[in-house]
């Protein structure tokens, strides 16, 4: 059975709710999709809009073959093969990309030939900001419409006209009391008042009335809200529980984890972001290649983009979740600046310090330093701190073989003679 969301897509032009601004009778969009003259468009703004819809409306309108991809599970040879098949398809098909800013420089500029010579028109959504999210040369090719968020008038005629008109919902006895919540938890996105209105429903199937009020609402919220938020709190959890997997060497929650931010459409280099830190703080001195790999990784991840970028997020992952951990170096750290966040006062040692003078050599700067590399091992025992902080330990070597390593080098070098 389709989600309610789904079936209330809308089939023609004046089912589309909202974007008076861009659909009304003299507007710009509407104007081109009556003539007939639609170039290629980019829809941007925010999640639940109706990008997807419009796209697909248009096309209908327009009597256009109708092409969707998107591009977190899209890629050059998707492209290519729709610029290869369309030399015998008249009128040119609308290709719809759905998260278009997910494209990388590479696969925006595949594009462009098959933009260029009108083998297709394109349509591309996305809730970014155009200016910063697709390349000059192909927005240039295109001509941009903002979507708004739906206003409470768009959203309780949306909910009225799926309570009056939908198949299933129209013949049960539903009777709404409160909005309020509704409107409030679905913010303006069509889909998440789609979706919270089909859970409320659903929990109350067995009743012989379908109530709806704010405080079931309420309580049916947390499940309603399926979509991936990437500026809410699930950004912020998952990616929690990604590292938090890592940490613990469950590769197979973090790559479940990590699996369920790229489903949602995270930004990749988002997720090699936070890899590159695990690297350092979970991983580090135990196992110092991870740092590296997870640095190449993320350069990788900028280079290819979606969906190519998921190999190497993937093997990142892995590595990090099956390698030794260490966090020693990540507390030494966060101690020695605590530290020094108290001592601000204490001045260099007069040995340690740079003498490019005669003045500061007679002031004594520089003078008693031992140079190490004149000595056995490239060491000598000599102060470094400054004398109040004499003897202070910041990084103990963690019980793992590298760093087990560390502490049989220096215990080696620092015996006395």
């Amino acid at each position: 059975m389709q989600p309610l969301a789904e079936r209330m897509r809308p089939k023609l032009l004046r089912d589309v709710i909202g974007q008076a601004h861009l659909l009304g009778e003299q507007a710009p969009l509407r104007k081109t999709i009556d003539n007939a003259q639609l170039p290629s468009i980019i829809l941007c703004g925010p999640p639940g809009v109706g990008k997807t819809s419009l796209a697909s409306v248009i096309a209908q309108c327009l009597d256009r073959p109708f092409i969707s991809l998107s591009a977190i599970h899209s890629g050059i040879k998707d492209i290519k093969d729709i610029g290869a098949m369309q030399n015998d398809l008249l009128p040119a098909p609308i290709v719809f990309i759905d998260e278009i800013h997910r494209f990388n420089k590479t696969q925006q500029d595949a594009l462009l030939p098959i933009v260029e010579k009108g083998k297709v028109t394109l349509i591309g959504a996305t809730t970014e900001n155009p200016s910063f999210a697709i390349n000059n040369a192909l927005l240039s090719r295109c001509q941009v419409y903002l979507l708004h968020s739906l206003q409470q008038a768009d959203m309780l005629a949306l909910l009225g006209r799926a309570l009056s008109s939908d198949a299933q919902f129209k013949v049960l006895p539903i009777q709404v009391e409160q909005t309020q919540s509704l409107l409030h938890f679905a913010a303006g996105d069509a889909r998440k008042l789609l979706n919270l209105l089909e859970l409320v429903v659903n929990t109350q199937l067995d009743l012989p009335s379908i109530v709806i009020n704010n405080q079931l609402v309420e309580a049916c919220a947390q499940q309603a809200i399926a979509h991936y938020d990437r500026s809410g709190d699930q950004h912020y959890d998952m990616v929690s529980a990604m590292i938090k997997s890592i940490r613990g060497s469950d590769a197979d929650a973090a790559l479940y984890w990590m699996a369920r931010m790229i489903d949602g459409g995270e930004d990749p280099v988002f997720i090699a972001r936070r890899l590159l830190i695990s690297a350092s703080e979970d991983v580090g001195l135990a196992n110092p290649n991870a740092l590296l790999l997870a640095g190449e990784g993320m350069r990788s991840v900028q280079a290819l983009g979606y969906p190519e970028c998921r190999i190497v997020l993937g093997q990142v992952v892995v590595y990090l979740a099956t390698s030794a951990k260490s966090n020693s170096s990540y507390n030494a750290i966060n101690a020695a600046l605590a530290t020094a966040s108290k001592t601000q006062q204490l001045a260099v040692p007069l040995h340690l310090r740079n003498s490019p003078t005669e003045f500061m050599k007679e002031q004594g700067y520089g003078s008693g330093y031992l140079y190490p590399h004149h000595y056995d091992h490239h060491y000598v025992a000599q102060h470094y701190l400054p004398n109040a902080l004499a003897d202070t330990v910041f990084y103990t070597p963690a019980n793992n073989i590298a760093e087990q390593k560390i502490q049989q080098y220096w215990q080696a070098i620092k015996q006395p003679k």
